[in-house]
């Protein structure tokens, strides 16, 4: 008995069943329409999406989501929502809830699970279904350019912790959690989005320190698993992406994940440089990944590219048949169970536990009330990809409580320290920064101001390591969410 190979639409549909492209633009695109009806498993929103002119965020979600389920019902929606510093409901004015550093410091599992069940029941009512979070890396290099404030800390049976309550709010809400990077993206000192990170631990560091997040977001029953594109040369010289030892053997075969893997965005260069996007899509369906997510550029040439590289793998035998269709059956099965679930019509605010958890993860030392209204420096720099241009601001909060006498807005080659220095003579000096102790120039310009004005208080609104730059005043705020500043500006407020 021989069994007849599949035609090129079936084949296609396959492929489609496992790809989930993002798209430019504010509206659905007649591409994406058309390829939901032919099969495509779902889109993911990025930044990209949700700025410029128009009705607030959340109303452009719900209508995008709304156009896609007109095509289809069970289409899946994405996004990165982790709260705190990564947010697009609240890209254009920063988030209403912590982050997942600050709900590590404050280390109440309650408050974790309730961040975590609001931001859900939030996407659930514009229509997205499937959450590109928590981060359960473990953050142990404080040189890490892209975890950050985005871990719960470095501490892997807290981060487990913490990882578990996140998931089970966020499927509490009816929202599919997705527990990243898979194996592990904490001890990096490279950004996968620019190359390709090579993590040198043993394998026993990598079982203690790595994997147990992982192992307990398992147990926990979380619907996905998005991979790294990271590379541990004591389980595999492959990215964890691209490799099989990690995505089978060890997430299915150890863990005893079922669940959908979901690849990072392949739009990255830690898979892309050295294979090419499709060309990655092809490794990582043979090593194990069900939905390819493909990044934040317009998506209809990408995934012509990848059902033709499939098309050909498939052929030659590179790719089995068999794992193409168990991959699409394990997103269809996800798809379909969330498509069916109900949907909340109330709107959802942050409630107060979410400011007192902002409040209670401040760390402050030798900060008293402002005598006065301040002037305000804001250090700003780049960003990495995964936070991109979300808003951030301490002089609007300071603003809002009466206590912003001015504000200057620091780049590089821009505003100098002396510059600060002048304006804030005779009142009150704050700075705020994010992250400052991985870029020299700001360094430089902190330490020049903190000479000639040790009493300013210096705002560490990234990784409190910023924090202990000052001998003076210091708060470190772990996340520049838009809830978290307006915790400091009370603070300072003497409230």
């Amino acid at each position: 008995m021989t069994t007849e190979e599949p035609s090129t639409p079936d084949l296609d549909r396959l492929v489609n069943a496992c790809l989930m492209p993002g798209f430019t633009g504010p509206t659905l695109p007649a591409w994406v329409a058309d390829a939901l009806a032919d099969g495509l498993a779902g889109i993911c929103l990025y930044g990209q999406n949700l700025t410029g002119e128009g009705p607030p965020v959340a109303e452009r979600v719900a209508a995008i989501t709304a156009a896609a389920r007109a095509v289809r019902g069970d289409v899946l929606v994405a996004l990165d929502e982790e709260g705190g510093d990564v947010t697009r409901l609240e890209y254009t004015t920063g988030s209403s809830w912590p982050g997942n550093a600050a709900l590590g410091v404050v280390d109440d599992e309650a408050a974790t699970f309730a961040v975590a069940a609001g931001i859900g029941a939030q996407l659930r009512r514009v229509g997205v279904d499937v959450d590109l979070a928590p981060s359960v890396d473990v953050n142990s290099d404080t040189a890490n350019p892209v975890i950050g404030v985005r871990s719960f800390g470095a501490d892997p049976a807290l981060v487990a912790r913490h990882g578990v309550a996140y998931v089970r709010g966020l499927q509490a809400a009816g929202v599919a959690a997705a527990a990243k990077h898979f194996p592990g993206h904490g001890a990096t000192t490279v950004d996968s989005h620019l190359g390709l990170p090579v993590i040198d631990a043993d394998e026993a560091t990598f079982r203690a320190r790595e994997l147990p997040p992982f192992a307990a977001a398992v147990r926990a029953g979380v619907d996905l698993v998005m991979t790294a594109h990271v590379v541990f040369p004591a389980l595999d010289g492959a990215p964890a992406t691209l490799s099989r030892r990690l995505l089978v053997d060890v997430l299915r075969g150890e863990l005893g994940f079922t669940g959908v893997v979901v690849t990072d965005a392949l739009d990255m260069a830690g898979v892309r440089a050295a294979h090419g996007l499709a060309g990655a899509a092809v490794l990582s369906l043979a090593a194990g990944a069900d939905l390819l997510l493909l990044g934040a550029e317009d998506g209809e040439e990408h995934c012509a590219a990848i059902r033709s590289a499939v098309r050909a793998a498939v052929a030659d035998g590179t790719l089995a048949e068999d794992r193409l269709r168990d991959a699409a059956a394990r997103v269809t099965a996800l798809r379909q169970r969330l498509g069916a679930a109900e949907r909340p019509e109330a709107p959802v605010t942050a409630p107060a536990l979410a400011r007192d958890a902002a409040r209670a993860a401040l760390r402050a030392r030798g900060v008293a009330p402002l005598a006065g209204p301040a002037v305000v420096a804001e250090l700003r720099a780049a960003t990495n990809l995964a936070v991109g241009d979300a808003a951030w601001s301490l002089a609007e909060p300071l603003a809002a409580v009466g206590l912003l006498a001015g504000v200057h807005t620091v780049t590089e080659g821009g505003v100098a320290a002396d510059e600060v220095v002048a304006a804030g003579a005779g009142r009150p000096l704050v700075v705020a920064v994010r992250d400052a102790y991985r870029s020299p120039w700001q360094t430089a310009w902190l330490d020049r101001l903190l000479r000639a004005r040790p009493d300013a208080v210096l705002v560490a609104l990234g990784m409190s390591v910023d924090a202990e730059r000052a001998a003076g005043p210091a708060i470190a705020a772990h996340g520049a969410a838009r809830v978290v500043t307006r915790a400091v500006a009370d603070l300072l407020r003497g409230d």
